[in-house]
């Protein structure tokens, strides 16, 4: 008999798979369309019938990833009204388990919590009660307007948390025990949230994965892009102009303006954008996020929470490798390309290309960006929270995958099939290639099943000596690793 859960806006009839009560599509919100349109979001709608959860609910409106990153990276769109909403799975409901919330990865832009890979079965098989999240993307999530509430996207998810909290006990989960746990944006996310006052007691750990405290743009630069997208849409900067556009002439719009500032890659007119990467993402208004998230957690915000944070080891080649980027570098070129990032001594590239003897331009140019972008502000967490005695547990994912005649390495995203013991999962062969470690998923898995159950990954924190832990062909800690190229960014970042 399928299950059926009572929720603060009423009852939801999940369905039995592997043993676990799963439950899909439940609306956290209100849909955030019409009056609600650019608005910080609000509570949903009571229902009295049984609601079907059976299915997963829409997604957000975004754009498709373009190519040769739509034939690496699945995503989901699923049209609908209402894309605030989540799901669970759990393997008990009269329990009172861990509970693991998982917010996705896309650039802030794409994305969804019905990626396949995203199931949580595994989780929920080994003891915690597993909930995904949607959030709004793009304009309608990040856009800064004069007339709205900033940083929605990021308020959805405070949302998202909340409901947790008022919810999740009648799923079997511990409302004390929740993990939140992200990756690539999803992993900048947790790093602004544990900054964020909104979210504050929401939650008990935080894992981040290919993403830290780093990724916030100032509130001017936000409105450079606002700006720049109302012109294109010939409206006025605000929500109400902006809600005269359809979403989806939205979402193309926002997409060729994306395209634009890629093709300008200018500070003056851009901001922190082409170093960023990124042309939406949270922005420090003051109110939501008061900060640039890693300042916050250096001042002792969010010391009580317990964070698992790391990178992968070649975060880059997914964005440089299958697009041939990364070949048409050469050494001629380097310099200017990472003076930007603020690496503008000669000898900073020398000590890189040590680090890695006979390496090309290109991987050298990935190193140091996988640095700049991932790895750097991991470790300024890790330093910051070091210093408030917040212990903070650092991970490196080293797997070289086999996809791309072997130049992806350990590329960007290929640790979530690992993490949550997914490696089976159609599509997922497109990043590792195949054969894939069983026993290093199971291993990785655990780890972070052991951190969400107690907070601790099974080694040493990370301190004076630095400690990481490295998942590889084999496993181990390891002490201030490549420390030559980690002190050139003292004093950046």
């Amino acid at each position: 008999m399928n299950p059926v859960v009572e929720t603060t806006r009423g009852r939801v009839r999940g369905r039995i798979e592997a043993g676990n009560a799963v439950f899909k599509g439940i609306p956290y919100a209100a849909a955030p369309f019409d009056d609600r349109r650019f608005a910080a979001p609000e509570p949903a709608p009571a229902w009295n019938d049984v609601r079907e959860a059976a299915e997963f609910g829409p997604t957000a409106p975004k754009a498709p990833y373009r190519p040769p990153i739509s034939e690496l990276l699945e995503d989901v769109a699923i049209p609908g009204e209402n894309p605030l909403n989540l799901n669970v799975w759990t393997p008990d409901l009269d329990a009172s388990l861990p509970v693991l919330v998982w917010i996705h990865g896309g650039a802030f832009v794409q994305g969804s919590s019905a990626v396949p890979l995203y199931d949580g079965a595994n989780f929920a098989r080994d003891g915690i009660v597993f909930v995904s999240i949607n959030y709004r993307l793009g304009a309608e999530g990040f856009a800064l307007l004069a007339d709205a509430p900033a940083n929605r996207g990021l308020l959805d998810q405070v949302a998202a948390l909340e409901w947790v909290r008022d919810n999740i006990a009648a799923f079997g989960g511990n409302r004390e025990a929740v993990t939140i746990v992200g990756e690539s944006a999803g992993g900048m996310s947790v790093g602004a949230l544990l900054a964020m006052p909104a979210a504050h007691g929401l939650f008990r750990r935080a894992i981040a994965q290919s993403g830290a405290g780093h990724a916030a743009m100032s509130a001017a630069t936000a409105r450079k892009v606002s700006q720049a997208l109302a012109e294109a849409l010939d409206v006025e900067p605000t929500r109400a102009g902006f809600s005269t556009i359809d979403p989806e002439r939205l979402v193309a719009v926002q997409e060729d303006l994306v395209v634009r500032i890629r093709s300008e890659p200018d500070p003056q007119a851009w901001g922190e954008i082409p170093t960023h990467a990124m042309a939406f993402e949270p922005c420090i208004d003051g109110t939501v996020l008061p900060e640039l998230p890693i300042d916050r957690i250096a001042a002792g915000m969010s010391s009580e929470v317990d964070v698992l944070i790391g990178h992968n080891d070649d975060e880059m080649t997914l964005f440089l490798v299958p697009s041939g980027v990364a070949e048409s570098v050469d050494d001629n070129m380097l310099p200017a390309i990472v003076a930007p990032y603020g690496l503008t001594d000669p000898a900073a590239l020398d000590a890189y290309r040590a680090a890695s003897p006979d390496t090309t331009p290109g991987q050298v140019l990935m190193h140091v960006l996988r640095d700049w972008m991932y790895r750097i502000p991991a470790l300024r967490v890790a330093e910051a929270r070091a210093a408030c005695d917040a212990a903070t547990y650092v991970y490196r994912f080293d797997w070289k995958s086999a996809a791309f005649g072997g130049r992806l390495g350990a590329t960007h995203a290929l640790d979530i099939g690992f993490v949550f013991d997914n490696l089976d999962v159609p599509g997922n062969r497109a990043l590792t290639g195949p054969n894939p470690p069983r026993d290093l998923a199971q291993r990785m898995h655990q780890a972070w099943v052991t951190f969400v159950t107690t907070g601790v990954p099974g080694w040493a924190p990370y301190g004076s000596t630095r400690t990481e832990m490295v998942f590889g062909d084999t496993c181990g800690t390891a002490d201030d690793v490549e420390a030559e190229l980690r002190v050139l960014w003292d004093g950046i970042r």
